[in-house]
């Protein structure tokens, strides 16, 4: 819990050598940003009790490298992009208690 509070910034797609990002546990807001693709060596993608809106980005599916992917307890809507079936290497999958349904 580091009290993050507001939206993800788009410049989060400047990272790209960061493995693990971890958001679990803040008052992030407004949808994921699109950027977030742009981390092709992520292995671990943590949004865990945040109050994240809108849909899941399709831009997920360029992480292939990722393994845990986690959204529980979120406010998203919509539904999942089936471009998450393009990240093999995913061991942890969690979308408890957001309001997703269906694919898209």
């Amino acid at each position: 819990d580091n009290q993050l509070t507001g939206s993800i910034p788009t410049q989060i797609g400047l990272l790209t050598n960061l493995e693990t990002l971890d958001f679990t546990d803040n008052q992030l807001t407004r949808p994921i940003p699109t950027q977030i693709g742009l981390l092709t060596n992520l292995e671990f993608l943590l949004f865990r009790v945040n109050q994240l809106t809108g849909s899941i980005p399709t831009q997920i599916g360029l992480l292939t490298n990722l393994e845990t992917l986690d959204f529980f307890n979120n406010q998203l809507t919509g539904p999942i992009p089936t471009q998450i079936g393009l990240l093999t290497n995913l061991e942890l999958l969690d979308f408890g208690q957001c309001i997703v349904r269906g694919v898209q």
